[in-house]
């Protein structure tokens, strides 16, 4: 691998990392402020993520190993932050009784 594709590549999976806590944390403040506004922007930092995903499948130097590691960290994360805040709902509800 040259310079420039593993810059790229590196580029393309820091935006990844940073679109998914963008999503995670805009899910949240969307979720406890009842924000339907934001919620549409958190999973527009979603489907970034997604395209970024895209472009790293196909346009990366990567083994197909990374690739389908990058692919399937990229489903999971769509499920995460609505996971998590089902989970953190219930356990403050639970104690609150």
């Amino acid at each position: 691998m040259t310079y420039a594709p593993l810059l790229a590549t590196s580029a393309a999976l820091g935006l990844f990392v940073l679109a998914g806590g963008a999503y995670g944390v805009l899910y949240a403040v969307s979720a406890a402020r009842l924000s339907s506004s934001l919620e549409r922007v958190s999973y527009a930092c979603y489907a970034v993520q997604l395209l970024l995903v895209l472009v790293v499948c196909l346009g990366s130097p990567l083994d197909w190993p990374w690739k389908l590691f990058i692919a399937a960290s990229g489903i999971a994360y769509g499920f995460i932050p609505p996971a998590t805040w089902r989970l953190l709902e219930t356990l403050h509800h639970s104690r609150a009784r």
